[in-house]
């Protein structure tokens, strides 16, 4: 698809007057501008000489080019004196050695230039370089970090879009590898809420019976060595047999009655005695021990047991309890079975015992408090600081994570590195070639100032001014002056008191010299001109001559895009606007040129309730549909009915339209009459063959002639197009008439103004 091909200024935004936020888009080289008056066309003008919401060309500013813009400011800035006009310098070729150097400088200065703006190119490819590495940089960061990031959710505030991020973690100088897990519990207790201080696990109190007198008792018999005649009958009996006398006498002496508890049968009166030898001293201090030491054991073992079960009452909830828990059983359950066998021992002091182990126990039960202590005063100490906890968090976390992606850090820095080092090579050679080109500008400007003078501007300027029937003054070089002109009248006196038409006609006439020339002899720079309606007051002579000048700048301008046969010589004028109300001037300045689509734009301003808007131009293509073409917001009559064509797909409509095209043009405008028309088209041997098919042993295909014939025979009646009785138009096809109508034209000779009319462009 054709598309605009954008020159120096690519774009403008309008924010002022009765503009807001209104875009000028698809600027090209030529771009005309209709609108009435006070719609806003003067800020447009306003908007390019202020550079105000002007996007340039790809390393072109507004320095770069002479911005010359004609309206009623410029008038009145160069014409409140008519004796003080500042000289406008024409670049001659008298010296040919000297034109001969400068143009050998600037081709020089044009390959530094465009060496310079290959230069300007890789910068911006390298920049966008940097630009693309930080984007990646920053996906690669957002995409491995996302599941650490959406849990330290709370952590990531002021880093949750990606350009954020990124630069916190290049910003961090201390990259470290935390352990997650320590991170997520200070995260889990700085960040709730509801995070409180919990107490710490106490362990069981040292136990004493170890060194407790009856402790040794338990792995050895506790015997009597008494000597008397009832101890040896026990010996003799067994040390059983001792215990069982021991623990029945202990248990049923004080309710025998004197009695044997087992035969009844009266006791002697000496067996209290006898028993009570039967034990040594010996024996019964041990017995007493044994029993102290089960007293002690089943005191402190019930401590070490409250104590330890009393941690479980206020626990913290991220706090795992089941190893604890399963150790605190099992203790338990060895302190039951110790007493049981404690008890055992007692009751048979002969019988030896060993103890479970629950010293090994109690030393694993406290290593698990150590742990869960260290946790519980982790969580203690953020609780009590939790402030601080919060930032502490909130740093470790973004050192884990620019841990983690390090290598990423790396590789772009390196990236970086590299790009940067690029840039500022090309920035080097850029700052080269920019003072080689002013070197050659000065070079230039040097020999210019002996190649340029003022008279070729005065002479053209009073040239035109003769040539055009404005009489009774003209421009002279200002005598003593240097460089400056005046304005005068027939008698030598400094002309007063000119017409507002006489006076726009020279300021335009000077404004076109300026835009040919320049303001300096020193150098001749390529222009952006901008003419704001300025056909105000002038008669049709001025107003004719002024569309000539402007069409001349049309093609100078055009000739940036195109160089075969330019119409006029030079291609000074890098892009021109053309705004104004007039519409003679509009469609004077515009005629042929809507077919040159990538070059041309046409713009409709329009204001309602004080709001402005720009419409740019362009429909789609009947002919290729899958162009687009521009069209002109201003026509005549006449060309009005040529675009009502474009569009027509029924016949008598169709019919209606050609037939008062024909009139127009052939009758009005060229002067024939009908029955002539007739004649010279289908009745001309030449121009008949054309609309007569041969075909070869078949008659003459007559379709083409009838149609023409239908359609001269209209122009020619003055009943109108059909009596709607003898011929039924709508069943032809339209597309088969206009066909005709176009070989019509093209057997008249009229080709050119046919293409023109349906905005086909005739190359030259």
């Amino acid at each position: 698809m054709q598309r605009k091909v954008p020159s120096a200024i690519t774009n403008i935004t309008l924010n002022r007057a009765t503009f807001t936020d209104v875009p000028i888009d698809e600027l090209t080289f030529v771009n005309f501008f209709y609108g009435n008056n006070g719609a806003g066309k003067s800020s447009i003008a306003h908007a390019i000489a202020e550079d105000d919401g002007i996007v340039w060309a790809d390393g072109k500013t507004a320095d770069d080019y002479d911005v010359l813009v004609y309206n009623q400011d410029f008038i009145n800035d160069n014409f409140m004196n008519y004796g003080d006009l500042k000289g406008v310098f024409i670049f001659g070729e008298e010296d040919i050695e000297a034109k001969k150097k400068i143009a050998e400088l600037t081709e020089q200065k044009k390959q530094k230039s465009e060496a310079r703006q290959a230069a300007l190119d890789e910068h911006k490819k390298k920049t966008d370089g940097l630009t693309s590495a930080l984007t990646q940089f920053q996906d690669t960061c957002f995409t491995k970090t996302a599941e650490i990031r959406k849990r330290f959710d709370k952590c990531m505030d002021g880093k949750k879009q990606k350009k954020n991020f990124a630069e916190a973690v290049l910003a961090e100088t201390k990259p470290t590898d935390h352990d997650l897990a320590d991170l997520e519990r200070l995260y889990d207790v700085a960040f709730d809420d509801s995070a409180r201080a919990y107490p710490e696990f106490k362990k069981a109190a040292a136990t004493t019976y170890g060194s407790l007198p009856g402790k040794d008792l338990l792995d050895r018999m506790i015997v009597s060595s008494s000597d008397t005649p009832f101890a040896k009958f026990m010996k003799a009996l067994g040390d059983t047999a001792s215990d069982w006398v021991r623990d029945g006498h202990t248990h049923y002496a004080g309710a025998a009655g004197g009695k044997c508890p087992y035969c009844q049968q009266k006791l002697p009166a000496n067996f209290e005695a006898d028993i009570a030898a039967t034990f040594d001293a010996q024996y019964q201090q041990d017995i007493r021990d044994l029993g102290q030491f089960q007293a002690t054991y089943i005191r402190e073992t019930d401590g070490i047991l409250r104590a330890l079960q009393a941690n479980t009452s206020d626990v913290m909830p991220s706090i795992d309890l089941k190893a604890y828990q399963e150790k605190l059983a099992l203790l338990e359950s060895n302190f039951e079975i110790n007493r049981q066998r404690i008890a055992e021992k007692v009751k048979e002091p002969s019988k030896t015992i060993s103890l479970e182990d629950t010293d090994t126990l109690l030393l694993e039960i406290g290593a698990l408090i150590d742990d869960i202590n260290k946790s519980i005063k982790a969580n203690n100490d953020v609780v009590s600081a939790k402030r601080s906890s919060k930032a502490k968090c909130k740093t470790d976390i973004m050192q884990y994570l620019a841990f983690m992606l390090a290598a990423d850090v790396k590789s772009y820095q390196d990236e970086v590195a590299r790009l940067q080092k690029e840039i500022d090579d090309v920035i080097e050679r850029g700052k080269k070639l920019r003072k080689e080109i002013g070197e050659l500008t000065t070079q230039i400007s040097d020999l210019n100032k002996h190649n340029a003078n003022t008279e070729a501007a005065i002479d053209s300027i009073n040239k035109i001014l003769r040539d055009s029937g404005f009489q009774g003054f003209s421009i002279r070089a200002k005598a003593g002056v240097e460089n400056v002109y005046e304005v005068i009248r027939e008698d030598g006196t400094v002309a007063e008191n000119l017409s507002e038409g006489e006076r726009n006609f020279i300021a335009f006439l000077y404004f076109y010299h300026q835009v040919r020339g320049s303001m300096s002899s020193e150098e001749l720079k390529e222009k952006i001109v901008v003419i704001d309606d300025p056909v105000s007051s002038m008669d049709s002579t001025a107003l004719f001559l002024v569309s000539a000048i402007v069409r001349e700048m049309v093609n100078v301008c055009r000739n940036n895009t195109e160089y075969l046969n330019p119409k006029v010589p030079g291609d000074y004028i890098k892009q021109l606007f053309v705004l104004t109300h007039n519409v003679y001037f509009h469609r004077e300045v515009t005629y042929q040129q809507v077919g040159y689509y990538n070059c041309t734009s046409f713009y409709m301003i329009r204001k309602n309730d004080n709001i402005s808007t720009i419409k740019l131009c362009k429909r789609q293509s009947k002919d290729v549909p899958t162009e687009e073409e521009n069209y002109n917001p201003v026509q005549n009559s006449y060309a009005a009915l040529w675009d009502e064509l474009r569009d027509l797909q029924s016949t008598i409509p169709a019919l209606n339209v050609m037939r008062r095209i024909l009139e127009y043009y052939f009758l009005q405008l060229c002067g024939y009459e009908g029955s002539d028309l007739r004649a010279l088209v289908l009745e001309n041997p030449e121009n008949r063959s054309k609309f007569i098919k041969q075909v070869e042993g078949e008659k003459p295909d007559m379709t083409d002639y009838q149609l023409a014939s239908s359609l001269l025979a209209y122009i020619n009646n003055p009943n109108g197009i059909s009596d709607g009785l003898n011929y039924v138009e709508d069943c032809e096809d339209v597309d088969a008439y206009k066909r005709v109508f176009q070989m019509i034209f093209e057997a008249l000779g009229q080709s050119q103004h046919y293409k023109m009319m349906t905005g086909k462009r005739i190359k030259s």
